[in-house]
């Protein structure tokens, strides 16, 4: 798996369409789970691109300190239900708490967990804060890195 990390302006046309078509197949079908994923808020992020034999399979957003949260964060995060078995997820958290740290010289970081995944993001130093709310009918947590 091959990691890189662009600004919206550097995606080509060929990725965008496939980071978009990834997230559709997983947090829209697969989580059958009708809500607007193109929210507009990708033009200021980063992108998180895993390529395995020139495809994205992995994925996360990352945002700097007040576009999402008090803290930079890291959302969509997502890997192709066909690769999950690889451990590609650390991977993929790995390689997005270190753009933050290169990119935004931060190490405090939070997210807005699925709350099934909390052991997942546990075992990369996320710890839960606050109570457990629904997100487009799903239930999550605020976990934060430190």
């Amino acid at each position: 798996m091959n990691f890189s990390i662009k600004k919206f302006q550097e995606l080509t046309t060929s990725e965008l369409y496939e980071l978009l078509q990834l997230r559709s197949e997983v947090f829209v079908v697969e989580q059958d789970c009708v809500y607007q994923d193109i929210d507009g808020k990708d033009l200021k992020a980063l992108h998180v691109l895993g390529k395995k034999e020139g495809k994205i399979v992995a994925y996360t957003r990352l945002f700097n300190s007040g576009e999402y949260f008090d803290t930079p964060s890291i959302g969509r995060v997502v890997v192709k239900d066909t690769e999950r078995k690889y451990g590609y997820g650390h991977d993929l958290m790995k390689a997005s708490i270190q753009a933050i740290v290169d990119n935004y010289n931060e190490t405090t970081i939070t997210i807005s967990a699925q709350t099934y995944l909390q052991k997942f993001y546990e075992s990369h130093g996320f710890k839960q804060v606050g109570e457990g709310y629904l997100e487009d009918g799903i239930p999550h947590i605020r976990m934060v890195r430190k």
